[in-house]
């Protein structure tokens, strides 16, 4: 019998003794290194042990003595271990007990052989392609990167939380400390008292979180204070470039050490593209600087698989290929140093276990980075398998890891098994959905009509992104869905970086440009300006979505049914267009899928066309100046029931209420924990709902001294958005009813 152990440490391996266990009491030595240190050369060196004479058992136990030490401790690490006999490794997902932690059970030491090997090295020049070969897919949107403009509403409010924020975390000589420190430089100055992982082991991290939240917001909204330390931070990072063009916070070494090499590059990285395109002139050349130096870096070979979640440093390289200085190379590097064709295949497969059995880090929802990656590598080449990849692992998160609402429901640490749909701890972590938003919004530039892209963008935006914003700009770390909301930090956590930057890119994300005109994708009061063909159009958007009144008495004609359909619960939307000249131009408007019936669109007064809830209409016509578009978008109340694994909701009566696009919540005395009873059964409920005549889309519940509120207007209280209802069945018969929706609309007689 042999052991094969793959130690995860490097210098000096304490003494080691292995044994093979017949009884408890009877213990066969296959091993003995305890009569030296026992050198390991390298961190992928696997170690065979085999015995002088063949033995047989039913336990091998790893007896680990001389513990070097570290951090006040004693250390040992251990990335592997099987156990061979006839030519199989026996050890493979059977249970493993530690001395330390007890019984483990199934362990991922114990796990099978993973898809490329054990080894921390990636390197494959096979999957190259020269960019001669290259047949770049041009998208039939773009996104505005300038022109829009923000009026009084909800998108306004969290942007002046967001400048808020920005200007209150970090000052310039924080975000600069580790920058300097690494070129020598004095680092003094205006520093915060601050000591936690997010500052301490993240270099340059605060950096790039701020020019990603800064560089985004003001191209929309200029911030003479944003805007002069944005500056103020490109000019320090240069001020601390190497000659060799590196930039990095960290000493060009430590690329390897713990996030640095991904995390920290990529937030650097972005944090840079965003300064440059609002307007840095410093930026871009800075980062092809550092991408020179990177492209031929000897690290390149040990990046995803030697540092923590090294997939997540690709972004950096795709993001920077479609920059004014993005080279191909900068897509070859990913090619080689970082796609692993297995994994791909797994995901254009649709295998689930490609995401929370992602066999070389921790899974996270931090793969879907990768997936924007892939969209970005099949736009520059046109290759399929990057889109059919994509759009797998889209797919997989939709289905499997998507709470009601739109959160991501898998964060790292833990297990998170296929729809667990965890309620509490690490569930909605808000990183996630910022991936989620932009890689949305990649899939709307190449397939604008499908509306399902800016359906996940806008739940996104709604249920977690402004729900994760607190009254002060502070941005929490999950969206938990019952019980009280974390509070929001100023630390410069992951999601801080994330959601500054999100926030900061809100506008983008309510228009799309095409050559032949323009999508309105979300709804929010703003205006946004461009040339079509040459001739400089404006559109202005006037609207209170999501926000509506009960009783505003719109009126529209159903062209089907000729009837009148009234909607005691609108939200209306009117567009004005300017052009200086009559201009052919296509307006394509969303009709959400939450819309309840079909939308009916008026032109200047006269109805021109309707809309089917899920679709876009486009009205194509030579528009004049003061040209009027005008719609209503009925919300109504959806109930579906809870599927996931959360102790205590697992198999119970709870229902999440959403209204619209709007993920809401209970409130009042009586939840507790995050659990509250309404005394209805569902089909019953929506009855119950009465509106509030003073405040927008509040609803007091009827017979229960409760409110529902939405989600992102939740604060400090005690919630849930999963109460629990009375049993649906009817004496004892029939389904308990799963999904149910609410027609607002009424039917009257002309």
């Amino acid at each position: 019998m042999g052991l094969l152990c793959a130690p995860g440490i490097s210098g000096t391996i304490p003494d080691r003794n292995v044994r093979l266990r017949r009884r408890s009491d009877r213990p066969v030595t296959i091993a003995d290194h305890t009569g030296s240190d026992y050198e390991a050369a390298a961190v992928d060196q696997i170690d065979v042990f085999r015995p002088a004479h063949p033995v047989s058992g039913r336990y091998v136990e790893l007896r680990v003595t001389r513990l070097p030490e570290r951090d006040n401790g004693y250390y040992f690490e251990l990335w592997k271990m099987e156990v061979w006999s006839g030519g199989a490794d026996v050890s493979e997902n059977r249970l493993l007990t530690d001395s330390d932690r007890g019984f483990l059970g199934k362990h991922p030491l114990l796990r099978p052989q993973r898809p490329m090997g054990e080894v921390a090295v990636l390197n494959c020049p096979e999957n190259v392609t020269p960019a001669a070969s290259w047949r770049p897919v041009e998208p039939t949107a773009r996104v505005p990167r300038s022109g829009v403009t923000v009026n009084d509403g909800l998108f306004r409010r969290t942007l002046y939380a967001n400048a808020h924020y920005l200007l209150q975390s970090f000052s310039v000589d924080d975000m600069l400390k580790e920058f300097r420190e690494r070129a020598g430089m004095p680092a003094d100055g205006a520093l915060r008292d601050l000591h936690t992982e997010w500052v301490d082991i993240l270099p340059g991290s605060k950096a790039g979180r701020f020019l990603m939240g800064a560089g985004n917001q003001l191209r929309w909204v200029e911030n003479r204070e944003l805007r002069d330390r944005m500056n103020r931070i490109v000019d320090g990072i240069e001020a601390c470039k190497q000659s060799n063009g590196y930039l990095m916070a960290y000493p060009e070494r430590d690329i390897l050490h713990f996030e640095n090499g991904a995390y920290c590059r990529s937030w650097v990285t972005q944090g840079l593209i965003e300064a440059g395109i609002a307007g840095n002139p410093k930026a871009y050349p800075l980062l092809r600087g550092f991408y020179d130096w990177f492209n031929a870096c000897p690290y390149l070979p040990e990046l995803v698989r030697r540092g923590g979640q090294g997939r997540q440093g690709i972004i950096a390289s795709t993001r920077l290929y479609f920059t004014p200085v993005g080279k191909p190379e900068d897509l070859q590097v990913v090619q080689r140093y970082y796609q692993e064709n297995f994994w791909m295949q797994q995901l254009i497969d649709k295998d689930v276990d490609a995401i929370w059995k992602y066999p070389y880090d921790r899974p996270h929802c931090y793969l879907i980075l990768s997936l924007e990656s892939f969209l970005d590598l099949y736009m520059a080449t046109g290759d399929r398998q990057y889109l059919d990849a994509a759009v797998g692992g889209w797919e997989l998160f939709n289905e499997y890891y998507e709470h009601i609402g739109g959160s991501i429901s898998i964060s790292e640490l833990s297990p998170y098994p296929p729809k667990s749909y965890l309620l509490r701890s690490g569930t909605g972590e808000l990183c996630g959905n910022s991936f989620w938003a932009f890689l949305n919004q990649r899939f709307h530039l190449l397939y604008p009509e499908e509306e399902k892209y800016v359906a996940e963008i806008e739940k996104s935006i709604y249920n977690v992104a402004i729900a994760n914003q607190t009254a002060d700009g502070k941005i929490r770390y999950h969206a938990r869905l019952i019980d009280r909301k974390e509070d929001g930090t100023d630390v410069n956590t992951c999601c801080e970086g994330q959601g500054t930057r999100l926030f900061g890119a809100l506008p983008e994300f309510i228009y799309t440009q095409a050559d032949d005109g323009v999508y309105v994708d979300l709804f929010a009061a703003s205006s946004f300006a461009w040339e079509q063909d040459g001739t400089p159009m404006k559109l202005t958007m006037q609207t209170e979505f999501p926000y509506s009144r009960p009783g505003a008495g719109s009126t529209l004609i159903n062209p089907r049914l000729n009837e009148r359909l009234e909607y005691p619960y609108p939200t209306d939307i009117q567009i004005e267009v300017s052009a200086r000249k009559k201009t052919p131009c296509k307006i394509r408007l969303r009709i959400p899928w939450w819309c309840n019936c079909n939308a009916v669109i008026l032109v200047n007064g006269e109805r021109v066309a309707w809309g089917k809830p899920g679709s876009y209409v486009t009205l194509d016509r030579k528009w004049s100046d003061k040209d009027k578009i005008q719609f209503s978008l009925p919300m109504a109340f959806r109930l579906t029931l809870y599927k996931g694994s959360e102790p205590d909701f697992k198999g119970k009566n709870a229902y999440a209420i959403e209204y619209g696009p709007l993920l809401m919540a209970v409130v009042g005395d009586s939840v507790q924990n995050g659990r509250v009873t309404l005394p209805f059964p569902p089909e019953k409920l929506f009855e119950k709902f009465k509106p509030s005549q003073d405040a927008p889309l509040h609803f007091t519940i009827e017979d229960s001294g409760l409110r529902l509120i939405p989600y992102f207007e939740i604060s400090d209280e005690s919630f849930t958005c999963y109460p629990f209802l009375e049993d649906c069945q009817i004496e004892g018969r029939g389904p308990r009813i799963e999904s149910i929706g609410q027609i607002l609309p009424r039917l009257l007689k002309d």
